[in-house]
């Protein structure tokens, strides 16, 4: 049970809904939104805990616009980073969004079991196997260790390598947030959310 309760959209701060909105549209936006698959968990447990503070609410809607649409990492490898956070700490409400959307993104039922075990596991090639260590050893020592950023820099320009560590520390952060106030996982989420 979520220790503070979600508020369902129709009863949001004023305004909010469509301040959230204008942060997934901003003037500028190079990139159309993908389109929306009306069956797709709607995460709104989050956002209802989210919305008791509006203002964090948008900054971080921002960020995480720009990681999920503008980001110059493909869905792939911002799937496999999130993933990875969430497993890392714990996060089942993360872990279930992103195993949907990473199944959107083209991730397998094997890979998201490869990615539990880590950059360890068996299957990865080089690099996806240090995208995934990149994103223990940034939870872990809050930088990607001179090995990892190697591996990365070789296919990577300046611009993506900075797209792995703001990824990974949006989804930190969020997951920080899911598990501080236990929010609970949302129905259409429960399939997807087996840790």
């Amino acid at each position: 049970m979520s220790k503070v309760e979600s508020i369902r959209p129709r009863d949001w701060p004023a305004g909010l809904v469509e301040k959230m909105a204008a942060a997934l549209k901003p003037e500028g936006r190079d990139k159309p939104l993908p389109p929306r698959d009306p069956d797709a968990p709607k995460g709104l447990n989050a956002m209802g805990v989210m919305a008791h503070h509006p203002d964090v609410t948008l900054a971080f809607n921002h960020l995480v616009s720009h990681v999920n649409y503008d980001s110059t990492l493909s869905a792939r490898q911002r799937e496999l980073l999130v993933l990875r956070v969430a497993h890392v700490r714990g996060s089942t409400y993360e872990w279930g969004q992103h195993v949907y959307q990473g199944g959107q993104a083209g991730i397998t039922p094997d890979e998201v079991e490869r990615v539990r075990v880590g950059p360890s596991a068996e299957g990865w090639s080089p690099f996806e196997r240090a995208l995934v260590r990149a994103a223990d050893e940034l939870v872990r020592d809050a930088r990607i260790g001179d090995d990892t950023y190697d591996t990365l820099s070789a296919e990577l320009d300046t611009r993506q390598l900075m797209d792995v560590v703001f990824t990974v520390g949006a989804y930190d952060a969020f997951a920080m947030f899911l598990r501080t106030f236990d929010v609970a996982v949302d129905r259409d989420l429960a399939d997807y959310a087996a840790f």
